[in-house]
């Protein structure tokens, strides 16, 4: 039996996702995913481990619809430890203690928004709601951080904000650290008169020397925002 592969992978996302939904955008439809995927499956069949699993690697999108996407989250490449990485730019799925960043960012949610702070960090339940945590690079080599980050992903991260800004709808737009705030500029070049909300701040890691991640309220400041534009607030407590 064929093991299943990256390749595979896209072509059940395809298969799955509804016409006008991620699968429509240039990056799926003109042989660029096609090239990556075939460059990772290489990767494997030589004996090279990636992260996450390939069943996982479009997670992001297959959880979070464009229809339904209400707020952007933006990491840069998975965990490279396996078992850690589902698909979620930040979420933990691995036995191991939570990675400083994310303790970091649920942290700062538990305090924001009033939560007990959570013992795991699968952040599933957000997905759900339309939170798109999308990572720069789906994937990387296990035991090496951004070792896919130039491989091509980049390009559907960028037609993901531009077809997101160009949403009729209020989006929220998070963006932490120098990485994400450069993407504001693709927000506002595509939102036209569309009102999204952009919050910018220092990276949630503890190698953040400016230290300015902690009190940017970014999560209460979104839901505000969008129980004044007529949408649901986001439930931002996980439960353990």
């Amino acid at each position: 039996m064929t093991a299943y592969g990256v390749r595979a992978a896209l072509a059940d996302f395809r298969s799955m996702n509804p016409p006008g939904g991620w699968a429509d955008l240039p990056f799926f439809r003109d042989g660029r995913a096609d090239a990556v995927v075939a460059r990772i499956d290489r990767e494997i069949a030589a004996g090279t481990a990636i992260t996450p699993a390939p069943e996982q690697v479009f997670a992001a999108l297959t959880l979070t619809p464009l229809a339904q996407t209400r707020v952007v989250i933006l990491g840069q490449d998975p965990y490279p430890t396996p078992g850690d990485a589902h698909g979620l730019a930040f979420s933990h799925v691995g036995d191991r203690r939570l990675p400083a960043s994310l303790k970091v960012i649920l942290a700062e949610a538990a305090e924001s928004c009033g939560c007990a702070l959570p013992r795991r960090g699968d952040l599933t339940a957000w997905a759900r709601q339309g939170v798109l945590l999308l990572n720069t690079a789906l994937t990387t080599q296990a035991g090496r951080s951004g070792a896919h980050l130039r491989i091509g992903w980049d390009a559907l991260t960028d037609e993901v904000i531009g077809a997101l800004a160009r949403q009729e709808r209020g989006i929220v737009f998070m963006l932490w650290g120098a990485r994400a705030i450069a993407r504001a500029e693709q927000v506002a070049a595509h939102a036209g008169d569309t009102g999204h909300l952009v919050l910018t701040s220092g990276h949630p890691s503890p190698l953040n020397r400016k230290r300015d991640f902690r009190g940017n309220r970014h999560f209460a400041i979104a839901n505000d925002w969008l129980r004044a534009g007529g949408q649901a607030p986001i439930d931002w407590c996980l439960h353990d």
